[in-house]
């Protein structure tokens, strides 16, 4: 079985952890992770706290296993969620989209272990040196917001920054991205456009049906402009963003223009208007299962190509 110093931290069976994946990683979805061995973790989102809450409840409800909350810091809700993750007591908090900084204090004092997300050395250092639980190194092949570096360039790099252990993230759906992963440095992984795909998540069919056909080239990404790149699926909402962007769009207008999508094909699989969320390794989802089975399968896959290395060294 492989172990790491995730697994003895998080309380968890498998180094694996779920992303927090705006208006998708809700309690049904972080339970049934957790429930598998892994770290399920709710998204706030753009959510007000009473969401989060109520989320928090039903995935309680659903299992006695640790769980977790992913802030996106650049919600206008994140004061308020950051203060109901302390009063709810939850194990784990990962930050996106920002600098958690003024918060890590407060939940360290709680009790909770401190996960942010980071696409560079410079913000490495800095969660390491505000005492940070671990790092999650997420590559520009993931879905949702993205940094520059690809998953293969930043881990090392992040690995050699800090004395935290690191999560891999970007680009990883099955047992050859995670045994890869730890031979990057990594000690755990995280995975959010795999388990679009598990029984127990909520998106519209559509959306479903999007990701177990995708292709290589089926992703892109757009709003380097506004300063937060997002990588989604190729739909008529992003190809029509994409020429808003550079096509002299005022600033306001073009954030305007993403107000909402996401939960459009989220709650309604809007194909015009909704933006699907998506990292490049969608092509490699084809097929719905259980969360518990997808993660059981990836540490049956990885396990045999870990113990295998040994073969090229003579």
């Amino acid at each position: 079985m492989i172990k790491s110093a995730i697994c003895e931290m998080l309380g968890i069976k498998y180094p694996i952890l779920q992303g927090g994946m705006a208006w998708i990683a809700d309690g049904k979805l972080a339970a049934a992770v957790s429930n598998g061995g892994g770290l399920g973790i709710i998204a706030a989102g753009n959510a007000p706290g009473e969401y989060v809450k109520e989320q928090i409840k039903i995935a309680r409800e659903l299992t006695d296993k640790p769980i977790g909350v992913n802030i996106m810091l650049l919600s206008p809700h994140a004061d308020d969620v950051a203060k109901i993750v302390s009063e709810e007591k939850v194990e784990v908090v990962t930050t996106g989209a920002g600098n958690p900084s003024k918060y890590i204090k407060e939940w360290l004092n709680a009790g909770i272990k401190v996960i942010p997300v980071v696409a560079s050395v410079a913000m490495a250092k800095l969660m390491t040196r505000l005492g940070a639980s671990a790092l999650i190194a997420e590559g520009g092949e993931s879905g949702g917001h993205v940094g520059e570096l690809t998953t293969m360039v930043l881990i090392p790099q992040i690995c050699d920054a800090t004395t935290l252990p690191v999560i891999a993230a970007g680009g990883i759906a099955d047992g050859r991205g995670f045994a890869a992963s730890y031979m990057l440095g990594a000690q755990g992984v995280q995975m959010g456009t795999r388990f679009l795909s598990a029984y127990e998540c909520t998106i519209h069919p559509t959306y479903k049906e999007k990701i177990l056909k995708a292709t290589d080239l089926c992703t892109m990404v757009t709003g380097k402009r506004l300063g937060h790149p997002v990588r989604s699926l190729r739909t008529p909402f992003a190809r029509e963003y994409s020429k808003a962007e550079y096509g002299g769009m005022p600033d306001e207008e073009l954030e305007n223009l993403a107000t909402g999508a996401l939960r459009l094909a989220v709650k309604e699989g809007d194909n015009e208007k909704g933006c699907f969320l998506a990292g490049q390794i969608a092509s490699v989802v084809n097929k719905e299962q259980p969360a518990a089975e997808i993660i059981k399968e990836i540490m049956d896959q990885a396990e045999p190509i870990l113990k295998s290395a040994s073969e090229w060294v003579k």
